[in-house]
C-alpha cells in the first residue's frame, strides 16, 4: 500500500468542515493511500536522513452540509492508529501544508524537505518553489495581466497612488487569511488608514486598484501541474468587502486561460503543483503556492471531486482521473 505523509500544523487546529488539507487527507484515503501527518517540529535530520516523529491517521466519515460549502464530521474527526519514527523519503509523497505566512518556521521547513526531494521522493509544492515565489508579489511579474498596483512602506507614495486610481485595496506583502486588508479611498481618512496599514511606513504593502467587478465574484481557478481542474465564484460578504466563502460554480473564460498559460512555465519550473489564482474581472489578484485552499469547501458545496483528482494523479501522474465534475 502507498503511504503519504501530510506536514502541517497541529491536527486539533484544523476545522475538519472546511479545511482543504483535511480534504486532500480524505480524498487519500478513500484512493486507498496510508495517511500519516507530522508538526514542522517533528522533523529532524539524522546521518543525512530526514526523519519524521508520524502518526497514521484514519479520518472518520464525512458528508456534504448540503447547499453549503462545509461538511459534516464528527468532533473528534480523525483516528490515531499508529505512531512512529520513519524516514520521509520512504513516503510515496509529501505534502507540505504549513499555513503561511513563510517567517523562519516555514523557512526552516523548506529546507529539510529539500533533502527529501534530493533523495527521490516529491513533496508537493516543492520547497524551493515556496521559496521562489511569494505569493503576493509573483503576479507582479506579468503586470499587463493585474490591475494598477503599487508596493511599498512609503506613504506618500502610496496617498499618490490611491488618489491616482480613485480605491485601493491595501494588505500587507506577508498578509494572509484575509487579515489587515483595507479599503482606501480617496478623501480624508487615507493618510491615516495608510499609515495603520503600514505601522506608520515600517511595513510593505500591496495597494491595488479596488475592481467593482468583485461584485460578480472573485473566481478561484484550482491549477494542477498547470492545467485548470475547476474553478469556483466567491463573493463580498453583505457587511464586509473582503471575499467570503465559495458560492456558486465560476466558468472559465479565455481570459482565464490566458493567464493561466502565462503563469504555467513559471509554475511547473519551480514544481508548484497545486496552486490557486484569483481573478476579478479577468486580472490576476493573487496566486496562491504556499497551502492553496478551497478546494474541500468547492467539493461539498457543489458535488465535484477537485480533492480526489489532484491525489490521483500526484500518486500517478500518467493517470487520467475523470471525476471534477460534479
Amino acid at each position: 500500500m502507498k503511504n503519504v505523509l501530510f506536514v502541517t500544523d497541529p491536527l486539533a487546529g484544523l476545522d475538519a468542515g472546511i479545511d482543504a488539507t483535511i480534504g486532500l487527507m480524505s480524498a487519500s484515503q478513500d484512493l486507498g493511500l496510508d495517511v500519516w501527518c507530522c508538526e514542522p517540529g517533528e522533523l529532524a535530520v539524522a546521518d543525512g536522513r530526514v526523519r519524521a516523529r508520524a502518526r497514521r491517521i484514519r479520518l472518520r466519515p464525512r458528508r456534504p452540509a448540503g447547499g453549503d460549502h462545509r461538511w459534516i464530521v464528527d468532533q473528534a474527526w480523525w483516528d490515531e492508529l499508529d505512531v512512529a519514527v520513519l524516514d520521509v523519503a520512504g513516503f510515496d509523497l509529501v505534502h507540505l501544508r504549513i499555513d503561511p505566512p513563510v517567517e523562519q518556521r516555514y523557512l526552516h521547513t523548506t529546507y529539510l524537505l529539500d533533502l527529501v526531494e534530493a533523495a527521490g521522493t516529491r513533496v508537493v509544492n516543492r520547497p524551493e518553489g515556496i521559496r521562489a515565489m511569494h505569493e503576493k508579489l509573483v503576479a507582479l511579474r506579468f503586470p499587463e495581466l493585474c490591475p494598477p498596483t503599487y508596493v511599498g512602506a512609503d506613504i506618500a507614495g502610496l496617498r499618490e497612488f490611491v488618489a491616482r486610481v480613485g480605491t485601493a485595496v491595501v494588505k500587507p506583502v506577508d498578509g494572509f487569511a484575509g487579515l489587515d486588508v483595507w479599503l482606501v479611498g480617496d478623501d480624508h481618512a487615507a493618510i491615516a488608514l495608510l499609515e495603520s496599514a503600514t505601522h506608520g511606513g515600517r511595513r510593505h504593502v500591496i495597494a491595488q486598484q479596488y475592481l467593482p467587478a468583485v461584485a460578480h465574484g472573485n473566481k478561484r481557478l484550482f491549477l494542477l501541474d498547470g492545467d485548470i481542474v475547476g474553478a469556483v465564484l466567491r463573493r463580498p460578504c453583505a457587511d464586509d468587502f473582503r471575499i467570503g466563502p465559495p458560492v456558486a460554480a465560476a466558468e472559465i473564460d479565455d481570459a482565464d486561460r490566458a493567464i493561466v498559460a502565462a503563469l504555467r512555465p513559471l509554475l511547473v519550473r519551480h514544481g508548484l503543483a497545486i496552486a490557486g489564482l484569483d481573478v476579478i474581472g479577468g486580472r490576476l489578484i493573487e496566486v496562491n503556492v504556499t497551502c492553496p485552499g478551497g478546494m474541500h469547501k468547492t467539493d461539498a458545496l457543489l458535488g465535484t471531486r477537485l480533492s480526489h483528482a489532484m491525489v490521483s494523479r500526484l500518486i500517478e501522474p500518467s493517470r487520467t482521473y475523470e471525476g471534477v465534475s460534479a
